[in-house]
């Protein structure tokens, strides 16, 4: 029996090869410039990341602003302070291929839930805010993997399936007044 007379094949193809979710709480202190009677809110915003794989992870880094708006003076006055905070995930890969052809890969990092804050309190001591940051990604990592398909003896069937006959029977029962004539009874002047 030849290569080609065999019932499967190996292939090579495109296609995920690892898969992962993570979900991260993580606590950041801010320094505001006076010191703060009571938070008034908090939001975080302009959030940047990239992924690349890492052994049997992938490491997602990133950064994002948390702001803070806050009064202070007995709440006479207030104040927004913003700060810029990074952050490293490390996403493990719940689904491996082993089959891989080699170790070029492509990651895709998809955000499930923005980093959002959960809360922001004034410290014991009274001079600082902690704000309680949420953040979820998963992953793909696809790369090059063998894979082994069935061989169909008979080949394909490329008889023009897609092709049609039309004859102006198919036509027939196409409505063409569909359109209201211009002599319709709502449109006549007395």
């Amino acid at each position: 029996m030849s290569f080609f007379e065999r019932d499967y094949r190996e292939i090579i193809t495109k296609a995920v090869i690892g898969k992962g979710k993570k979900f991260t709480e993580s606590t950041h202190t801010i320094s505001p410039s006076h010191r703060p009677t009571s938070i008034l809110g908090c939001w975080v915003i302009n959030h940047i990341y990239n992924a690349k794989k890492k052994g049997d992870h992938v490491e997602v880094s990133g950064s994002y602003d948390i702001n803070v708006w806050y009064s202070y003076n007995d709440n006479t006055k207030t104040e927004v302070v913003t700060e810029r905070v990074s952050y490293c995930d490390h996403v493990k890969l719940a689904v491996k291929d082993d089959n891989c052809v080699h170790d070029e890969f492509e990651v895709i990092a998809k955000v499930v839930q923005q980093p959002n804050c959960l809360e922001a309190n004034i410290t014991g001591n009274g001079q600082k805010i902690v704000v309680e940051v949420e953040r979820e990604f998963i992953v793909d990592v696809i790369g090059e993997t063998k894979l082994c398909v069935k061989v169909d003896p008979h080949g394909c069937d490329n008889k023009g399936d897609y092709e049609y006959d039309l004859s102006s029977d198919d036509f027939s029962a196409i409505e063409t007044d569909f359109l209201p004539s211009s002599s319709n009874s709502h449109d006549k002047k007395d």
